[in-house]
């Protein structure tokens, strides 16, 4: 059974979903734009009988707390101590990480602050090398280098409900595997009042993710964790070359190609959970 609880997390509620036994080991989902843990819903229930699994909201994403932007500032590294004061609060003492797209240098930052308790890294199309950065990225590379308003309105256009299904679909075989729910959630949660402003100041600030890279690569070669890369391979944003790229820092990573989107969750959860538990049978 799935369990839908808050955790009070500096002052405010951080949402999340908990199954399995905490006697197990834990592995720990982290979301990305523009979802929620609700892209782990299929997941969960295939991990829970071996693994004690966590999966919170982001602030501003799904169903945490979306503080005002004048009271909190949305960068990563915000982000991130939010979700390491939730471990804590929460009591989890080590785990794997799940990471994707924006989970991805959430959790990497958790690693780089506290690497002794990271037992091992799935990266689903959570990129941490510029290779991966595909030619999608141009518009939000150019209102990095100049963050003029109009610039800034030129990529809210990744925020319309049009543009969060093709996030879903894009290189999908079969769409029609693709439960509406997600999307439809996701652009719903996208709609209140000021969220499209917060997820603006997050494009703006993934430019230090990209500045953290070399960070993230060093934490790799000196810790080398136990890695498992599996990717869509048609993600639009993330190429397999930021798969690939694992393998220059962590010679013994696993690297794996599906064949579907940036959502790969959505059409591969079975496949995904049994590399996950094959994986983690000797590295959790």
């Amino acid at each position: 059974m799935v369990h839908y609880r808050t955790a009070a997390v500096q002052g405010r509620k951080v949402f999340y979903r908990e199954a399995g036994d905490p006697k197990h080991p834990t592995v720990l989902l982290l979301h990305g734009f523009p979802t929620s843990s609700h892209m782990y819903r299929n997941l969960i229930p295939l991990l829970a009988d071996r693994f004690h699994v966590v999966a919170p909201d982001l602030p501003g994403f799904g169903f945490t707390d979306v503080p005002a932007r004048s009271e909190f500032q949305y960068t990563f590294d915000n982000l991130a101590k939010v979700i390491e004061g939730f471990t804590d609060v929460v009591g989890l003492k080590r785990y794997a990480m799940y990471v994707f797209d924006y989970g991805a240098p959430v959790g990497f930052r958790l690693a780089l602050a506290r690497p002794e308790r990271v037992t091992a890294i799935i990266s689903q199309n959570g990129n941490a090398y510029e290779e991966g950065l595909s030619a999608d990225w141009d518009p939000l590379q150019k209102y990095w280098r100049d963050p003029t308003a109009a610039n800034r309105e030129v990529i809210r256009a990744f925020l319309t409900p049009e543009a969060v299904k093709w996030q879903y679909t894009h290189g999908v075989p079969d769409e029609t595997l693709v439960a509406p729910e997600s999307y439809t959630l996701d652009s719903a949660l996208l709609a209140r009042p000021d969220v499209d402003e917060i997820q603006l100041d997050l494009f703006l600030n993934y430019a230090s993710n990209v500045a953290l890279y070399p960070k993230f690569q060093e934490y790799f070669r000196t810790k080398r964790p136990p890695l498992l890369a599996i990717w869509g391979k048609h993600d639009p944003f993330f190429l397999p070359a930021g798969a690939e790229a694992y393998r220059r820092d962590i010679p013994a990573a696993d690297v794996r190609f599906l064949d579907t989107g940036h959502f790969a969750l959505e059409t591969h959860a079975g496949e995904i959970a049994a590399a996950i538990r094959g994986f983690l049978g000797g590295a959790a």
